[in-house]
């Protein structure tokens, strides 16, 4: 006992080292443990966005599949790549910890990658160069080549789920929330992820893919695989920096425990007063005030006296209320969750028919430069990083005054300005393609789709911004509602609610070209392999139209919605201090 005051503050409660020894804070953790985590985040980043920008251009102008197709393709791989975050946080908490899963899924995307650089290399992985003068003038990839292309596309996105869903988290693991300087520093860690993150992002969008366009697929996919390879090699070789924590079990797993004890007990009836229902005092969550709706889950919590040990805590039969209660927060929060899918449906469109458009278009910068098409994305980019600090700066200052709130907007205000952004991009996409069409017609370029239309690129400019814009509010909104909401047990449900928004907008994306694609193949369709002759404009006023009417869906369950704030001081409970704000600069 006399040697606790000489060794407290120099380990860390709750972390280990990599030897499973308490973790000493002058040795482990810190900026250089965390700068050493974020890299395999910055090459992720570079590496999914250097593929995704550039991947429709390939898929047409080399695989020789249509429009369509080819935006399809690209929706799946990048819906395919968020979705496995779910799968990704699940294995790091519950079996792998975020340690082995970063190593292991970096691993993973390296394999995919190398493999997609190899297939463009091959000259069997893919068809014979287009010729005006051979009949049919483009053969189409067969079932070979494209098997092997979907192969490193879905691999890759293994690697990228796994990566993406434990960096972040790791790198906070990094630092003690309960020290007042090492807190203060994790909120800076987080503000430098995102700079780095966007970093990557400019990276990929502008050299990464001139690279690909003018030097070789082959060079461009290989500097990505040799990048993760390196921040593998450098995150492994800071294994004694870090700090590590203890695994603490999935919030899926409790919330299928819920619903599954909820379900075994369905024919009991609930006791009147809600203080027979179980619950654990002792627990380290913050204590939930009963609340009367999806009451139906309250069964979860019943002691059945009949069954032996029905007074104990048993897994998939009885849960505490407070584990009820938090699973009742999340489904509150499904509402808003799902009328935020809309907008990543329409950010989809700026990497396939926004690419699309750019290759028909003008792309000389001067007489002599010509920027590749799927560089325009650099105008979304840059929209995002000038939107966050004139948000900042000027945007917040007025919203404390005219709404008398000390942060400005609130989480679902910036959602509903991000998702009003994304009608005013289709509308506006929808008026440049009936521009960019007329050029054609008038320039009898409707039946020469490889012919440069002379409109320039940058028209293109006002869809990308309003998207911009628009992921700048969404991106803030959506992570600091679904931060601030989920229960203090589940806060890596957090990321997974928001980063499953992104897969589902993707794959909606897909569905939705699917069906007009079928709907509109007879008579002048919509959306052609030669855009000359489609109505792309028509497809962009649809998205204008499913957006505007989700604007409206979304004010409804924005309205109905009660923050967790709000719902607690109305029980008289005291919001207990979270790291919450750690993470608003994620």
């Amino acid at each position: 006992m006399s040697t606790l005051p000489t060794t407290q503050g120099k380990t860390i409660p709750d972390a280990t080292d990599y030897k499973g020894h308490p973790a000493e804070r002058s040795k482990t953790g810190g900026w250089t443990a965390s700068a050493m985590i974020l890299g395999g985040e910055v090459m992720e980043r570079l590496t999914t966005l250097g593929i995704a920008v550039n991947l429709v251009t390939y898929l047409t102008g080399t695989m020789h599949l249509g429009n369509a197709a080819s935006a399809n393709v690209v929706t799946n791989f990048l819906g395919t790549s968020f979705m496995l975050c779910l799968l990704g946080g699940f294995l790091a908490d519950t079996f792998l910890g975020r340690y082995r899963t970063i190593a292991v899924f970096a691993a993973v995307q390296a394999t995919g990658v190398a493999i997609l650089a190899i297939s463009t290399i091959v000259p069997s992985l893919h068809p014979p160069k287009c010729r005006e003068d051979t009949v049919p003038p483009c053969v189409r990839a067969n079932e070979k080549q494209l098997m092997v292309l979907y192969l490193a596309l879905y691999i890759t996105a293994l690697g990228t789920g796994g990566l993406k869903s434990s960096v972040s988290g790791f790198g906070s693991d990094q630092f003690d929330d309960t020290d007042k300087d090492e807190k203060s520093q994790m909120i800076k860690f987080f503000n430098w992820f995102y700079f780095f993150v966007s970093t990557g992002s400019l990276a990929a969008v502008t050299v990464l893919v001139y690279v690909q366009d003018n030097v070789g697929r082959g060079w461009g996919y290989g500097i990505c695989a040799g990048a993760i390879v390196v921040a593998l090699l450098v995150f492994l070789w800071g294994t004694r920096k870090y700090r590590f924590k203890k695994l603490v079990g999935s919030p899926l797993t409790q919330i299928a425990e819920v619903l599954v004890a909820a379900m075994r007990k369905r024919k009991l009836e609930l006791p009147s007063d809600s203080s027979m229902l179980f619950n654990d005092y002792d627990t380290k969550k913050q204590t939930m005030p009963h609340s009367k709706q999806f009451r139906f889950l309250d069964k979860a919590a019943i002691v059945d006296s009949s069954v032996s040990g029905g007074g104990m805590k048993r897994k998939w039969y009885l849960c505490t209320l407070t584990d009820v209660e938090e699973v009742k927060l999340v489904i509150r929060m499904l509402p808003i969750w799902a009328t935020t899918i809309m907008f990543w449906t329409i950010h989809a469109q700026m990497t396939t028919f926004s690419v699309s458009q750019a290759t028909t278009m003008d792309l000389h910068i001067g007489k002599t430069f010509e920027i590749p098409a799927a560089s325009m994305t650099v105008f979304l980019i840059g929209t995002i990083l000038l939107t966050v600090p004139f948000y900042d700066r000027f945007i917040v200052p007025v919203a404390r005054k005219v709404l008398k709130n000390p942060h400005g907007f609130t989480p679902l205000q910036r959602i509903g300005v991000g998702l009003v952004l994304s009608v005013f991009s289709m509308v506006a996409g929808a008026l440049i393609e009936i521009k960019r069409l007329r050029y054609a017609q008038s320039h009898g370029l409707v039946d020469k789709p490889e012919a440069k239309i002379p409109m320039t690129v940058f028209w293109l400019i006002p869809q990308n911004f309003f998207v911009g814009a628009g992921e700048a509010f969404m991106y803030m909104g959506q992570l600091d509602f679904f931060l601030r909401e989920c229960p203090k047990g589940m806060k890596t449900m957090s990321t997974g609610l928001f980063l499953s928004t992104l897969s589902l907008g993707f794959f909606f994306s897909t569905l939705l070209v699917s069906v007009v694609n079928k709907m509109t193949a007879h008579g002048r369709p919509w959306l052609a392999d030669n855009l000359n002759k489609g109505r792309l404009y028509d497809f962009y006023w649809l998205l204008a139209i499913l957006s505007a009417i989700n604007v409206m869906l979304y004010l409804v369950c924005a309205k109905w919605y009660v923050y967790k704030e709000k719902r607690l001081a109305e029980e008289g409970i005291e919001l207990e201090e979270t790291d919450d704000a750690a993470f608003h600069g994620h």
